[in-house]
Order: structure tokens, then C-alpha cells, then sequence
């Protein structure tokens, strides 16, 4: 696969000792009669700036890199891995992933199967960016990002101001007994501006909207997102905040912005169709979901006008990649069609247990330490075919809240019940924004609240939003995530008052 912008894998990379780890691993399995084997090499380096008014507070990077061993034996898994890049070492590891299939053998109650896929062999995959942020010096970033933050501190009304950028580039090869050989090379970047003020009833924020992104540093300068207008209108959305007036609690018409709303999708959607927290494998770690296999073909997710498709190719995605860490090649699917449930997300294991056939690509390993856990795809919500502006939508609602930005968000171990907040709710009255109100939150149920869903933007309002941060598993792993919206229009939404829901007034 040729990358768009002419990318390749960092050569360093490309000259560890891949397939000679490959063959010795595979081949220790493949004499202990495993029908499965596979053998990762990651490489993820990290880094983190954060700024507190202009000046660097924090700074760090880190590179992590090892290599991990699955093996499925008489139906059981084994995993072990190691920070030793060496084929003695790959060897090693191997018999030690043996050890603990056999170990486990007679504590499984089941016998794994996976679904088939097809083999793909010395295939290369590198993500869309133009130029790779660590090549960019870290006295160079500070110098960018201290920019923005004495822009923001001479502006009026604003008191502090923090900024943080995350970088991530993620190296991984990956081969298995049935002969697919994969190499792959992707970055991430997550940039954040907050702006404080120290109101006379207490601080009152601001931040930016910007998402994380797999761009590179570009995405600073203007490619992917505007940052002088952004950093331009903070001051002044911060100023009225400060003096905006308290909501008053009731049922409104909710225009929700694609920034507010990935993170809904996130939760109530993305999280809800993973199919192993569906069928009760994933619990302890935010809980199961309220979704079941028997609802596929039937279950009403919400209304007509609802389409949500899992995918892990959209350019620029959190979740996109070219094959996932079991050798499959990711693609995009349907989870929801004209509001009903028609699909999961899925890994081999998962899809052959319930016979779904193959694999959608969704198993995913944070380090060359952790296992491949079922993670999710950028999950999202299709924009209507129509012109329709946010402005339209806006226009069409007499009396209601437009919703902008996320900020914090609730919601049980069956993702069900929830309530989210935003950075920005702005009151609409007779069609027109009429101010800031805050203190605002919105609570619904997942099928009640998208079975209020009565009006779609079209594509010119659609965002990809999403997280450098999704949870799960246990020891836990952290994911990058991304989640596309248009403008939503949402009839009759309960919302609360938070500061007299936690006893203030």
C-alpha cells in the first residue's frame, strides 16, 4: 500500500532483525503443534509538552519496543513477550507462551476458534501525514506552542492559560504461522488550548476544540484545522461564559455539533456494539452493554434517520489502520442502518464463536507487552445527502440549546443511562442563538435519546472528532479513537441544571 504522502517506515525500524524473530517464534510454535501462532514487534514512541502561561511545565519522550508471542495450543491461548529484540529471545518467548496454554489448558471450560482470513503476505501500510512531528525539535515545538499561549494571555479577561500536545508514532510488525507478514508505520497528534478566567463566583474555562488526529505537524500550521481563528475566538467565548446566566432545568430541542457529539457516539454507540462486552467477556472495565447479538436485524437503535458505520481505513482515523494485530485487513461496516442494529464489532475469536463470519479488524494492542484485546473502530454517525447547515438547523427550533465542544460525560456498566455536559451551550429562541447559558447538562437513555434524532446537516457540517485516550481491558490499555458527526437536531431532551443537581445555587 503507497502511502499518500510519500511516507515510508523509519529505516531503523525496518532494520531490526524482523523476519529472522519471525521465523524463530513461529517455528518453535509450529513444532509444538500450535495451530496458531503469531509474533509481534512494536516500537510506540511518546512524547508530551505541556505549557502553564507560556512557560513548558512538563516535557517528556519515551520510546517503548519488544516483542510479544500468541499461540493457540489444543484451543487455548498463550501470550508472552519480551523487551529483547534477539531471535534467542523470540525462542524463548514463544516456549513460554507454549507454557501457558499448556498451563491453562485445564482451567478453559472452551475451545478457542478463530475465523479465517485470508493470508496476506509482505504487505507494507503507512498513515497520512506530511511531515513526521519528531522530526520537529522540541525547542522548536515550545517556541510554537508559547506562541499561542501569549496570544491568549494578552487578550482581556483571561487570567491563565494551559496548552498540551501528545505525539505518537507507532511502528509494528507483525507475521503468523498461516504466512501474512505485515509492516506498518502511523502517527498521532493530540494539541489542546485552555483558557482560564477567575470569575467573582469561581474559575470559569474554555478549550479548544480541535481533535486528536493521525496528521503530523502540519496539523499545527494550519493543515486539518484553523488554529488562528480558534485561538483568535477563545478570549472572547471565555468572556461570555463568564457572564452568561444559569440554565433553567427543562425539556429542550437540542442542536448538538459533531464536536460535542462524538463523544456520545463514543459511549452510548461506539463502546455499546464491541461484541466482546456484548456477550459479557469485557465487564469489569466499564461494564457490558445493553446490545445483544438476538437484536441484530431488529433491535430499534433510535430513529430512521440514524446510519452509524464502524471503520478503520477514514484517512486520518484514531482507530485507522491497514491490518489489524491478528493479520486481518480493516475495512469499514454498518452497525446501524435507518435506526436499526446491524452489526458489531468483531475480531476472529469473536466473529467464529458467533458465527459472524470474518473478522472486522478490531483487535488491537496498545504495546509489544499487552495482549490484542477486541478495541473499537472510528465509530460514526452519516451526514444526511442534503444541504442542510447547522444554520438550518438552528433556524428550524423555537425554543432550545445548541451544544458545542465536549467536556465531561456519565454513563452505567450497560451503557444506557448517561448525561454529558459541553464546553459552550448557547440558548436558541425563535430560531436565532441567543447567548451563552451554562451549568447545562443532557441526560437520556442510548435508544431514547437516538430515537429522538429528527434532523441531519449535511456534509459540509460533518467533523471527525474522537480520543487519544479510550479505556479498556484489564491491566489496562489505552487506545486512539476517532468519531465523525454532522450537525444533529434532537426533539425534546431532558436537561439539568448541574450546579443545582450538586446542591449549589
Amino acid at each position: 500500500m503507497s502511502p499518500r504522502f510519500g511516507q515510508q517506515i523509519d529505516q531503523d525500524f525496518l532494520a531490526l532483525p524482523l523476519d529472522a524473530l519471525a521465523g524463530a517464534a513461529l517455528q518453535e510454535a509450529r513444532t509444538a503443534g500450535a495451530t496458531h501462532a503469531d509474533l509481534r514487534v512494536q516500537r510506540t514512541r511518546s512524547a508530551s509538552m505541556q505549557l502553564r502561561d507560556a512557560r513548558v511545565s512538563s516535557s517528556s519522550d519515551v520510546v517503548a519496543a519488544g516483542l510479544a508471542v500468541r499461540v493457540l495450543l489444543d484451543g487455548v491461548w498463550g501470550f508472552a513477550a519480551t523487551d529483547r529484540l534477539t531471535p534467542e529471545a523470540a525462542v524463548a518467548t514463544a516456549r513460554r507462551a507454549l507454557e501457558v496454554a499448556r498451563t491453562c489448558r485445564p482451567l478453559v471450560a472452551g475451545r478457542v476458534e478463530l475465523a479465517p482470513e485470508p493470508v496476506h503476505p509482505d504487505v507494507t501500510w503507512v498513515s497520512s501525514y506530511r511531515q513526521d512531528p519528531f522530526t520537529v525539535p522540541v525547542a522548536d515545538r515550545a517556541r510554537h506552542l508559547a506562541g499561542w499561549a501569549g496570544t491568549l494571555l494578552a487578550a482581556d479577561g483571561v487570567d491563565h492559560c494551559d496548552v498540551a500536545l501528545n505525539l505518537c508514532k507507532e511502528q509494528k510488525f507483525y507475521a503468523d504461522l498461516a504466512g501474512t507478514v505485515t509492516r506498518q508505520q502511523r502517527v498521532l497528534m493530540a494539541p489542546e488550548v485552555t483558557v482560564v478566567a477567575i470569575a467573582p463566583d469561581g474559575p470559569e474555562s474554555m478549550r479548544s476544540l480541535a481533535p486528536p488526529a493521525a496528521r503530523g505537524w502540519e496539523y499545527l500550521t494550519g493543515d486539518g484545522w484553523d488554529w488562528d481563528d480558534e485561538i483568535a475566538r477563545l478570549p472572547g467565548l471565555l468572556a461570555e461564559r463568564v457572564q452568561a446566566p444559569s440554565v433553567e432545568a427543562g425539556s429542550y430541542d437540542l442542536v448538538i455539533d459533531p464536536t460535542n457529539l462524538w463523544l456520545t457516539i463514543h459511549e452510548s454507540v461506539g463502546h455499546a456494539t464491541e461484541l466482546d462486552r456484548s456477550l459479557g467477556y469485557e465487564a469489569a472495565y466499564a461494564g457490558t452493554s445493553f446490545a445483544s447479538l438476538d437484536g441484530v436485524g431488529s433491535f430499534r437503535y433510535g430513529s430512521g434517520l440514524m446510519n452509524v458505520t464502524a471503520d478503520r481505513t477514514v484517512e486520518h482515523g484514531g482507530a485507522t489502520i491497514g491490518f489489524d494485530d491478528e493479520g486481518v485487513a480493516t475495512r469499514s461496516w454498518d452497525l446501524v442502518r435507518d435506526g436499526v442494529l446491524t452489526g458489531f464489532q468483531t475480531d476472529r475469536a469473536t466473529a467464529a464463536l458467533t458465527g459472524l463470519g470474518a473478522s472486522n479488524g478490531c483487535a488491537y494492542a496498545d504495546s509489544a507487552l499487552t495482549v490484542p484485546v477486541q478495541r473499537m473502530a472510528n465509530v460514526s454517525l452519516a451526514a444526511s445527502g442534503t444541504g442542510t447547515t447547522t444554520g438550518d438547523l438552528i433556524g428550524g427550533v423555537e425554543d432550545g440549546l445548541y451544544v458545542v465542544g465536549d467536556k465531561s460525560w456519565s454513563i452505567d456498566m450497560q451503557r444506557y443511562n448517561f448525561q454529558f455536559t459541553a464546553q459552550r451551550f448557547y440558548r436558541i429562541r425563535g430560531g436565532k442563538l441567543a447567548g451563552q447559558v451554562k451549568d447545562a447538562a443532557y441526560q437520556g437513555s442510548t435508544p431514547g435519546f437516538w430515537g429522538s434524532l429528527k434532523g441531519l446537516g449535511g456534509e459540509s457540517t460533518y467533523h471527525l472528532g474522537g480520543a487519544p485516550n479510550c479505556g479498556k481491558a484489564q491491566p489496562g490499555q489505552v487506545a486512539w479513537v476517532s468519531h465523525g458527526a454532522p450537525s444533529t437536531l434532537f426533539e425534546q431532551v431532558n436537561v439539568l441544571n448541574t450546579r443545582a443537581e450538586g446542591g449549589h445555587r
